[in-house]
């Protein structure tokens, strides 16, 4: 059992950076591969990455490769996910989860957070 706390939404101007933090709380938070999903209104839920456990492989969507990285701090319990050269498509919810299946459909994902908002103007 774990609880999400997302962190670190705001506004910034497009080609900025902004740097999200996704705190568990869980005792077991370094077992588990964890997810960033975002959501922007009129839209369905959208991949954006995952990292695993301990040996920490990452993987990204084709839309945000090359401009975010996910890392993660197992002694904080805290999982980041940096992005750089922001744009205003990437202006969405974005929420932390748990990965719990072979697949990037929300459904393979429990323990949501309640979400941050990045707002991106051009």
């Amino acid at each position: 059992q774990v609880q999400l706390l997302e962190s670190g939404g705001g506004f910034v101007q497009a080609g900025g950076s902004l740097r999200l933090s996704c705190v568990g709380s869980g005792r077991m938070f370094s077992r588990y591969a964890m997810g960033w999903f975002r959501q922007a209104p009129g839209k369905e839920r959208e991949w954006v990455a995952d990292i695993s456990p301990e040996s920490e492989e990452t993987f990204y969507s084709e839309t945000v490769k090359g401009r975010f990285t996910v890392s993660r701090d197992n002694a904080m319990k805290t999982m980041y996910l940096e992005m750089n050269s922001l744009k205003p498509e990437d202006t969405a919810v974005y929420y932390c989860a748990v990965k719990q299946a072979a697949t990037t459909n929300p459904t393979g994902y429990g323990y949501w957070g309640r979400g941050t908002q990045v707002t991106v103007s051009s």
